[in-house]
């Protein structure tokens, strides 16, 4: 009875999702909650998956030129106030410092919920030349952004996550790195997490307060919603002229600068419990799994089970991954076999190695595959061939499941009353034509709560009427409820 019982907490996905998500997250010990309201803990396990998720990001950011600075988290009022838009996209969920020590501040001073005005600020005095030009600069840091629902990973009011501000001669080269960073979050969403996006252009609706142009990849949870999962911003030369960002060209004359940013954050890994996860708990895939292989004795008492259990994990850790060497674990705690196995498939870790007498007799061990539970048997000899492989095979096959699940998901709505009768009986990404008329989209997310994820890059064209009022279509949109 003890071995089902960590199972047994967790409320099945089809009966309420959002109580499974948040019994997931606490059982796999990922989060706790803390006295700050609206805030979490980051346990081991869980801040162990964003450094994954970290250092394979920063890595691709190098290799396009990117750098890593930090600044202030505070920002005079007076500087927020720059630019307009800006300022009243942010203003419902800003934190104010109004005091400093013992004294009132002179003036107040807000915690960063974004930093394109600190950036600017900084800018300004930074870029005097064209040869200054670009700046591609990122900061990993923590924001605060005061909402009033929060829900672990997805939203709290401080959170994790990384921004990119660059500034550039020309505005071709801003759209040029706007669409290479995005490009870079789908390749880092499908080839690390295993989740697939759709890439596109926001409606100016959706669109980043005072950004010019917004493209974003949306992913589609389990339970067929979508997740806007990083997004990247061109701004133009409208912050350059708010701030006075200037710089002298080649022909000597003035010129203000063109501005991109671009930022994800830890909601990714809310997105991989959402996309992956399942009824007995976490499933990792193993770019970003803490501990990729757990080695579990069976009846370790037994002589020589323990010492070949540690021999096993001397020899599979020498092996290069993906990621550097394999991350591997032995679990010798004294629970049962059932508890342990139990709790590898709440923390969903990819690879479970089962050994005992038996097996050693035999010179082989049993490789259990966290994501469809098929169980090999595999000579010893050739543990680290097999497993390196399988770790592999798993991280393909976790991705290609994600991609029929949307693909599954994914429908098309040539009127109205398709559209509607989809998002009254399924759940999904609908794609149907719009008239780019705003009027038509506030008119859908009243109807129905649903809103627009994004004109993808790719576009087809399903009719040539919009869904909502008949009008010539302009563009074809994925629509769908978010989190």
């Amino acid at each position: 009875m003890a071995d089902k019982k960590l199972v047994e907490a967790i409320t099945s996905m089809e009966e309420d999702f959002a109580k499974w998500y948040t019994d997931v997250v606490k059982k796999a010990d990922l989060m706790g909650y803390t006295s700050v309201k609206g805030c979490m803990v980051f346990k081991p396990a869980g801040y162990a998956i964003w450094e994954l998720i970290q250092s394979q990001m920063d890595s691709m950011f190098k290799e396009t030129g990117v750098e890593n600075v930090y600044l202030p988290m505070f920002i005079p009022e007076s500087l927020l106030e720059k630019e307009k838009d800006h300022v009243e996209g942010f203003a419902p969920e800003v934190a104010w410092v109004t005091q400093g020590g013992l004294q009132p501040l002179q003036e107040r001073m807000c915690v960063r919920p974004t930093s394109e005005t600190l950036f600017c600020d900084f800018y300004k005095d930074d870029i005097q030349s064209y040869r200054d030009l670009p700046k591609v600069y990122n900061q990993w840091c923590s924001v605060v952004r005061w909402e009033k629902e929060t829900r672990p990973f997805l939203r709290s009011r401080e959170f994790l996550w990384q921004e990119g501000h660059t500034a550039h001669a020309t505005a071709e080269d801003a759209e040029k790195r706007t669409i290479q960073m995005l490009n870079l979050y789908a390749d880092f969403c499908e080839q690390v997490l295993a989740i697939p996006v759709i890439k596109g252009r926001k409606t100016d609706k959706e669109k980043f307060a005072g950004a010019e142009a917004t493209y974003t990849i949306e992913a589609l949870m389990h339970d067929g919603k979508a997740l806007q999962s990083g997004t990247s911003h061109n701004f133009g030369d409208g912050f350059a002229r708010a701030f006075g960002i200037q710089y002298t060209d080649k022909d000597n004359t003035l010129k203000y600068v063109h501005q991109t940013s671009w930022g994800t954050t830890t909601r990714l890994i809310g997105a991989v419990i959402m996309v992956h996860g399942d009824n007995s708990g976490l499933v990792l895939p193993p770019r970003v799994a803490p501990t990729q292989v757990m080695i579990v004795p069976i009846q370790q008492k037994k002589e020589g089970v323990l010492p070949k259990a540690y021999e096993l994990r001397d020899r599979l850790s020498k092996v290069q991954g993906t990621v550097g060497s394999l991350r591997v674990k032995v679990d010798d705690s004294e629970k049962t076999p059932g508890w342990k196995f139990s709790e590898c498939e709440m923390r969903g870790i990819p690879i479970r190695v089962e050994i005992g007498p038996k097996d050693i007799e035999k010179d082989s061990c049993v490789l259990v595959r966290r994501d469809n539970g098929e169980k090999i048997t595999v000579s010893l000899g050739d543990i680290e061939k097999e497993v390196a492989s399988l770790l592999e095979r798993i991280q393909k096959e976790m991705l290609e499941r994600a991609r029929s699940h949307r693909d599954a998901h994914t429908y098309i709505a040539k009127n109205m009353e398709e559209f509607e009768k989809l998002f009254t009986e399924k759940s999904g990404f609908v794609k149907a034509m719009w008239c780019g008329d705003q009027e038509c989209e506030d008119k859908i997310k009243e109807k129905l709560s649903v809103t627009s994820r994004c004109m993808p890059f790719e576009q087809e064209k399903i009719s040539d009427t919009c869904v909502c009022c008949k009008k010539p279509a302009k563009a074809l949109v994925y629509w769908g409820r978010a989190y």
